[in-house]
């Protein structure tokens, strides 16, 4: 568990038996913890110099109060990730401007391989300040949505995350349970017809492009460095966002087909999310499937909300919903 603190297993070991045993010295403390007495003193040697531990004149320890030692170590971390942060901003700085006037091969990376791929894109995110965009398609090669564990990391410090997934995206398993995930942690997420590639941007500094299979067979992608070829991603993105269908659903996880408490002129959670799935485009079967709910369950539904808003035909069900804001998390 200390290990984020630069903590060895044995360190810790260590020191949690001299919080219960305190004025010890090495020989007892290795019969209690399991180590070997040359271990148990070389970790005893580091918590000293550490200070998570004193040694006497007669070569007895006892462990520092945690609130006192592990906060003092805690806040060092602190200062120095700070300080580390404050250098990146400085090398980034340097290397975009030793990038200006370099050839093209110091712009642009190929890649090859799932693996490599799936680490990039890790590491593109993982460099993000302010904010990551990214084009969303189908099939999932590299990395699916639930395996991205770079994204819950950015959004704890603060990075925006846009996202525009091509419709057919919503049709794969699983998907609409990760965008009400995604949606509950702050990203926002469009639906656009068709998108013409894969792509995850970092600011504007970094983008990353899949491309088609190598004559291997094996997985492309290339790394984009700041230049204009990047410059007219960032506007391809900003384009089809401002054109692409704002997706909402509500975050109350799992729906069923159990009856629903239903409040007359409003509909249900469950109701907000099949309005939601139709509006971005996916067809009856493919909602109900994504839902957990039968065909005549959804049709049912469907017929509800028709009689609720005094419609005839879905298209006027569709502009009732967005006009009066059925479609938005309760």
């Amino acid at each position: 568990m200390l290990d984020v603190l630069g903590l060895a297993p044995d360190d810790e070991c260590v020191y949690r038996a001299l919080l219960g045993r305190p004025h010890s010295t090495a020989m007892p403390l290795s019969d209690l913890v399991g180590l070997s007495r040359a271990a148990v003193e070389e970790a005893l040697s580091r918590l000293v110099g550490w200070g998570l531990v004193t040694r006497s004149a007669d070569e007895r320890f006892t462990a520092a109060p945690p609130a006192m030692a592990l906060g003092s170590l805690i806040s060092q971390r602190r200062d120095g990730l700070r300080m580390a942060e404050h250098a990146l901003v400085t090398f980034a700085e340097e290397h975009r401007a030793a990038m200006t006037g370099s050839s093209i091969n110091d712009l642009i990376e190929v890649v090859t391989g799932v693996d490599a791929i799936r680490h990039r894109f890790l590491q593109v995110q993982h460099a993000a300040r302010t904010q990551v965009r990214s084009f969303i398609t189908a099939p999932f090669v590299a990395l699916p949505p639930d395996e991205n564990t770079a994204e819950p990391m950015a959004l704890d410090r603060g990075v925006r995350f846009r996202a525009v997934l091509d419709r057919a995206v919503l049709a794969e398993p699983g998907i609409v349970h990760d965008a009400i995930d995604s949606l509950r942690n702050g990203v926002q997420l469009r639906v656009a017809d068709d998108l013409p590639m894969k792509l995850v941007l970092a600011d504007s500094d970094l983008g990353l492009v899949p491309l088609a299979m190598t004559p291997a067979g094996e997985p492309g992608a290339v790394l984009l460095h700041r230049s204009g070829l990047l410059d007219a991603l960032d506007a391809l993105f900003e384009t089809v966002w401002r054109t692409a269908h704002p997706l909402e659903l509500s975050s109350t996880a799992g729906a069923s087909e159990a009856p629903v408490e239903v409040v007359p002129n409003s509909p249900t959670e469950l109701d907000r999310r099949i309005l939601a799935l139709l509006l971005a485009g996916l067809t009856d079967l493919t909602t109900a499937a994504q839902l957990g709910l039968s065909p005549r369950t959804l049709h049912r539904r469907l017929r509800h909300l028709m009689d609720m808003a005094g419609v005839r035909t879905r298209m006027q069900l569709g502009a009732h919903a967005v006009r009066n804001g059925w479609t938005d998390p309760p």
